[in-house]
């Protein structure tokens, strides 16, 4: 949990910052203000779940800053502290949703009792929301998660006809043995590189977006869908033993390309889709859904945004061989670290592969080539393949995570980008560019208040990974850092005769009295003891 501090009081604000032990009960404080304006500016970008304020403030006063910051998200918890001991003032206050009020001059233990106890109230109410979210979003009620379980265990041949309709009827569903069945297996194509609203970790949301998507526009059809393992769409398509079957085979293909249009109008995001080669009674389920996942592969062909209807794959091929002198090229290219011409380079040799496949199997042998070509190059270094990657090892490790034709050639071309560019930076072998930027920074500023997360704002970086960062390259967190640079820059400064409020502001430390006491702290004598 975060915490936010707002305080016009610099004393005070300094106290409530640096004397409560906030990281040992696992809170961590993301800023402050010095008044309800710049409090309300900062509360959208910092985002925290707690906010800890004065109620007297110049340009906004508590109550007011409390009422706007609900406003922008309910969830967040109010503490106020308040030196008027008055029932109006306590009211207005938890009439806005305030959570404590307490009365200055509060004590350590008492503030830090009431953040705990509203850090806890929040992860119970965020625990609440999410399991009735899960709920009300995935399964809104028991039927259609039991349907679910019985159509995907049915789907892989859990089911003997006789037990397919007996269990179909526990779940109010009428199967008639006499019925055609058509299936289609749905699936989010592979993200495109410059797709920044969802990463890889959104991959359960974007298939339950699709799930709901298809559900919603199949409610009146009479047609079936649910999830398998993967959590891939299926759909079945159910038609009368009178009608052609070839007529089922084109509505499903027409229904299945409308669908995937809507999911493209609906997320920006393409999908694709395997359909079975023909259409067969209730028994055969599970022959027409392993078809459909067998044309889905096929994305490795095609490509992706398209319905693939499953045909048998052709005799075997010879094994791809490529042209010696465009392998031997991109290897140089690699080693001597120049991305451009390797990525031409694996372009060609893709490109001429790709000419000549015409399976799955065809498309899989020849990433295989790409992924010993490019594990052999990089261990003749004698690096590790992961360390190298990064991100697309797990392509590596599972080439067959790689789903469609262009998802191939993104990774390809990004990986052969990688290997140079890790060639390049192993030459340089020079300092972080960013720790210099911080360290450059806190010389240049020793006279303001410097905090990690107000240096990683300037710089527009994550302040865990700038953290973490800094103590790699320096041996030493930040807050260390700056602390020793301060007092060393006082104790200079006052052995050369300064007076203690020159060296306080010299500093940073604009509460003469809080700055004595830092000092004494950090080297043992107040600095009116250290004499020139």
């Amino acid at each position: 949990m975060n915490l936010f501090i707002v305080e016009d009081e610099i004393r005070l604000r300094n106290s409530l910052m640096h004397h409560i032990p906030w990281e040992d009960h696992g809170i961590e404080v993301i800023g402050t203000a010095e008044n309800g304006l710049e409090a309300l500016r900062l509360f959208e970008r910092k985002k925290p779940d707690i906010v800890l304020l004065d109620i007297e403030m110049p340009q906004m006063d508590g109550i007011t800053l409390a009422r706007k910051l609900q406003e922008l998200d309910p969830l967040v918890k109010l503490i106020i502290l308040s030196g008027h001991d008055n029932f109006e003032f306590a009211q207005a206050a938890m009439d806005v949703g305030v959570m404590k009020y307490l009365l200055k001059p509060a004590g350590d233990e008492e503030i830090l009792k009431a953040v705990l106890e509203a850090a806890e109230q929040l992860r119970q109410e965020l625990e609440r929301i999410s399991n009735q979210a899960m709920l009300q979003e995935k399964w809104r009620q028991h039927l259609p998660q039991l349907r679910s379980s019985f159509f995907r265990r049915w789907a892989e041949g859990a089911y003997s006809l006789r037990e397919a309709v007996q269990y179909g009827k526990d779940v109010q569903l009428d199967l008639e043995p006499d019925r055609q069945l058509a299936v289609a297996v749905l699936d989010m194509d592979p993200l495109p590189e410059a797709e920044t609203r969802f990463g890889p970790k959104d991959r359960q949301l974007l298939l339950f977006s699709l799930h709901s998507i298809v559900s919603e526009l199949l409610q009146r059809s009479g047609h079936w869908s649910f999830t398998d393992p993967e959590g891939r769409t299926v759909i079945l398509f159910d038609a009368g033993p009178e009608e052609d079957p070839n007529d089922v085979l084109l509505h499903a293909h027409t229904t299945v390309t409308r669908l995937l249009g809507k999911v493209k109008e609906c997320l920006k995001l393409t999908a694709s889709a395997g359909i079975c080669g023909a259409t067969g009674g209730p028994e055969e389920l599970h022959k027409l859904y392993a078809q459909a996942g067998k044309a889905l592969l096929c994305r490795k062909v095609y490509g992706r945004e398209i319905a693939i209807p499953y045909r048998e794959e052709p005799e075997g091929t010879s094994a791809l061989t490529m042209q010696p002198t465009l392998e031997k090229g991109l290897e140089i290219a690699l080693e001597t670290g120049d991305p451009g011409k390797a990525e031409e380079l694996a372009s060609a040799l893709w490109t001429e592969g790709m000419d000549r496949a015409v399976s799955v199997d065809d498309v899989h042998e020849h990433v295989l080539y790409f992924v010993s070509l490019l594990t052999r190059t990089i261990q003749r270094q004698g690096w590790r393949v992961k360390e190298v990657t990064g991100d697309d090892y797990v392509f590596f490790h599972n080439p067959l995570l790689l789903t469609t034709k262009e998802q191939i050639q993104a990774w390809l071309s990004r990986t052969v980008r990688h290997i140079a560019a890790y060639v390049q930076n192993q030459r340089q072998c020079i300092s972080h560019d960013t720790v210099r930027t911080i360290l450059d920074i806190v010389e240049k500023e020793l006279d303001s208040e410097l905090t990690l997360h107000t240096v990683a704002d300037r710089l527009y970086v994550n302040s865990s990974y700038l953290s973490r960062l800094f103590k790699q390259e320096t041996g030493k967190p930040f807050s260390t850092y700056v602390l020793e640079r301060k007092m060393d820059a006082a104790k200079a400064a006052l052995l050369k005769g300064a007076k203690v409020y020159d060296a306080a502001m010299l500093t940073g430390y604009r509460d003469v009295s809080y700055f004595t006491k830092v000092f004494r702290k950090y080297w043992g004598v107040t600095p009116g003891e250290m004499k020139p």
